[in-house]
């Protein structure tokens, strides 16, 4: 009896110890958190990722630009990073491989006030348009710009930083080229103008994944990657399915963000999140390499594989 109940007391301990034992993901963001990351934050507090047998990291970056080659230089095992923004960093040599994806769908926009004299892309000739990022937005608008019939050379550029909302609404420049779909529009309404966007997807420019989750080639066979994509999936499927429980989740965790214009962001982000991050569409990536490529970003399209993985 006595060497029952102590074997009984002993797979107890060594239980608890199993499920105590947690391996370690540091998870660089590509901004600070906000409703993007819903899934992550839904997913870490329902326990998700602890289930999984992981303590899950996020880190906002002190500079947002340093998010690549801080994950190729191994100061964290996973980064959020822009599906544009992959093709510029395999190009110079940057070790990342898009192993999933947090958000499937464009939030970029060309933004205009919507009781503007422009109604249409090709109102913009002659136009002034504000930019905080040269390179990827550059190309978008050009292709948004032949698509319309207009001369890009016929408008004017001025990098206005990241100010785009309040150089549009004092009159700066005539339109904004950049703005996220889910926060500027709302933004500027917060402020009592009005904004229309025009979607690059829907005016000649591929569709690509906003966000997606990069790494090191050589982590990608860890099975550390696998389990949080599932603890990803998890949090995505919840949230779909129980949208004011999950905002209520977010908001407990991060109370600075309980505002108007988190709480619409969260709405209007809700149906573009991946419900299959695992999955990979080589298509896609094909197109908007090529697309690349086209506008002189990068010399010639990469082989898909060489820079996105199905993990197995």
């Amino acid at each position: 009896m006595i060497r029952g109940t102590i074997l009984s007391i002993l797979m107890s301990v060594a239980i608890t110890g199993n499920a105590l034992a947690q391996d370690k993901l540091t998870v660089l963001l590509e901004w600070f958190v906000n409703p993007d990351h819903a899934p992550l934050i839904v997913a870490q507090q329902l326990g998700f990722f602890e289930k999984a047998g992981l303590e899950v990291e996020f880190i906002p970056p002190t500079d947002p630009s340093i998010v690549p080659r801080a994950v190729a230089s191994g100061q964290a095992e996973i980064g959020i990073h822009y599906q544009p923004n992959l093709y510029l960093d395999h190009a110079a040599g940057v070790p990342l491989v898009r192993f999933g994806t947090l958000i499937e769908t464009p939030l970029n926009t060309l933004t205009v006030l919507a009781d503007g004299p422009i109604s249409s892309v090709r109102d913009l000739e002659g136009k002034r348009i504000g930019f905080s990022v040269s390179g990827f937005e550059d190309a978008m608008l050009g292709r948004m710009l032949e698509n319309a019939g207009v001369d890009k050379n016929s408008v004017e550029l001025i990098n206005v930083n990241f100010a785009l909302s309040p150089s549009l609404i004092s009159g700066r420049v005539d339109a904004t080229i950049g703005g996220f779909r889910n926060f500027e529009l709302t933004q500027m309404r917060l402020a009592g103008h009005e904004g229309r966007a025009f979607f690059p997807e829907e005016h000649g420019v591929p569709i690509y994944d906003e966000l997606i989750f990069v790494t090191r080639p050589e982590l990608v066979e860890d099975d550390r990657l696998k389990r949080f994509l599932e603890g990803v999936e998890q949090g995505a499927i919840y949230l779909t399915n129980h949208p004011e429980e999950s905002w209520k989740l977010f908001i407990g965790a991060y109370p600075d963000l309980d505002d108007e214009l988190n709480r619409q962001a969260w709405r209007d982000t809700l149906p573009r999140f991946a419900k299959r991050p695992f999955a990979l569409d080589q298509a896609r990536y094909q197109r908007f390499g090529a697309f690349m490529a086209e506008q002189g970003l990068i010399e010639a399209a990469p082989a898909v594989d060489s820079l996105a993985v199905v993990l197995r």
